[in-house]
């Protein structure tokens, strides 16, 4: 090497992004290694990484962090939003601008880079990621595979081949594999500053959750208002659901195209709109609920993912700022007779949530629980409780 040879020659890459279109993205490799097919797509939180990580929508596809510095608050055992601790679904892969910060937290565990080890995802730095997110907006969230070896050795023919003949999300159901699986309590309650997280011993109304990759501040929320929480397997039927004599039933969020989980959830839904039992919906179970009601779904471009996007509630007419992360929405120019828009992007003008005329049901497409995100959505929870209270007889709460 001369005097005059840039330092970062000398760095051979150890991992590398291949696109379907052959595009080859290389860097440093951190967390996992190995090879994995997924779809790549941007997240423009600033906060809130483990979370993001671990959040069961995101299951077959690869986080580019706009955000340039990402491990800062390195890890823990309580930041995580997979329902299942020990579980490693969720994000596959990761994107970061920076090399992996050090943790500088009082409440971090481990570094991230450790933390993305066990978790069996692989993550790779040093690249331009607005090009990267440049790139997405401009041809869509594409298929690719992402690789890390420590020889930084690949057989770049062969990742093509790869990513290439990857099926996508489109057609694909995932939420029985990022799902519980079975039936299963929950009465945990919201972390609260320097005291962690308590359990409600409250069983006033009865909250049964259908799990498509269910996150755990949304049932943190829900029994924080004094409900007893069942969690179901997406695959449940009407008469299981209904078995356990629910107040309100939950549809949860999860990944993959909702056209194919809807294949064996839709009927059981739309035998439980058949009663007047209280319906929430959130991102997937959004759009679950808009199939069941007749409506269709279709895949986006780029998808929204991030903790600043405007929404419109136009039952409220206000305007709140929210946390999204999702790749199909509804269209809601096929929603029938009875079923109105109530929530719409600002951004771009999808559709981001719906009720129906006459029965106690509704569903958003962003994220009230905002974990990470802006607290702005939690009112939703409160709209869920009064369905139920009012359903009752009783009198209703404040949802400001």
């Amino acid at each position: 090497m001369t005097s005059s040879t840039p330092a970062w020659n000398m760095q051979k890459p150890t991992a590398a992004i291949v696109l379907a279109d052959g595009t080859i993205i290389e860097g440093k490799g951190c967390g996992a290694t190995g090879i994995v097919q997924a779809e790549v797509c941007f997240n423009t939180a600033i906060t809130g990484y483990q979370e993001i990580l671990t959040d069961p929508s995101y299951a077959g596809q690869i986080v580019t962090f706009t955000f340039p510095h990402i491990g800062n608050v390195g890890a823990n055992d309580e930041d995580q939003e997979m329902l299942e601790a020990g579980k490693s679904d969720g994000a596959v892969g990761a994107v970061f601008k920076a090399d992996i910060t050090n943790p500088s937290n009082y409440r971090s565990a481990r570094h991230l880079d450790e933390w993305l080890k066990t978790r069996g995802i692989i993550a790779m730095s040093g690249i331009d990621t607005r090009a990267l997110t440049n790139l997405i907006r401009e041809k869509g969230m594409a298929n690719c595979v992402i690789a890390h070896s420590s020889d930084g050795n690949f057989d770049f023919e062969d990742l093509k081949k790869r990513a290439k003949e990857w099926s996508g999300l489109e057609g694909l159901d995932l939420a029985k594999t990022v799902g519980h699986g079975q039936d299963k309590p929950w009465s945990q309650k919201p972390w609260v500053w320097n005291e962690g997280y308590s359990d409600s011993d409250s069983d006033q109304y009865h909250i049964v959750a259908m799990d498509f990759g269910v996150k755990r501040n949304i049932l943190r929320l829900m029994a924080g208002l004094g409900c007893k929480i069942t969690i179901l397997p997406a695959t449940a039927n009407a008469e299981e659901v209904l078995a356990h004599k629910p107040d309100g039933v939950f549809l949860s969020n999860g990944p993959g195209d909702p056209a194919a989980t809807g294949e064996y959830s839709v009927k059981a839904i739309q035998d439980i709109l058949k009663t007047d039992i209280p319906v929430f919906g959130i991102c997937l179970g959004h759009q679950m609920l808009a199939l069941a009601l007749g409506a269709k779904t279709k895949k986006m471009h780029q998808g929204h993912h991030g903790a600043n996007h405007p929404v419109k509630d136009h039952t409220t007419n206000k305007v709140e700022i929210v946390s999204m992360n999702h790749g199909f929405a509804v269209d809601a120019e096929t929603f029938p007779a009875g079923v109105k828009e109530t929530h719409v992007s600002l951004f771009d003008g999808s559709n981001c949530g719906l009720a129906v005329d006459g029965k106690p049901v509704f569903s958003v497409q962003h994220h009230p629980e905002a974990s990470p995100g802006p607290q702005d959505s939690h009112y939703l929870f409160k709209r869920f409780l009064n369905l139920i209270k009012e359903s009752k007889g009783e009198a209703l709460v404040n949802e400001a």
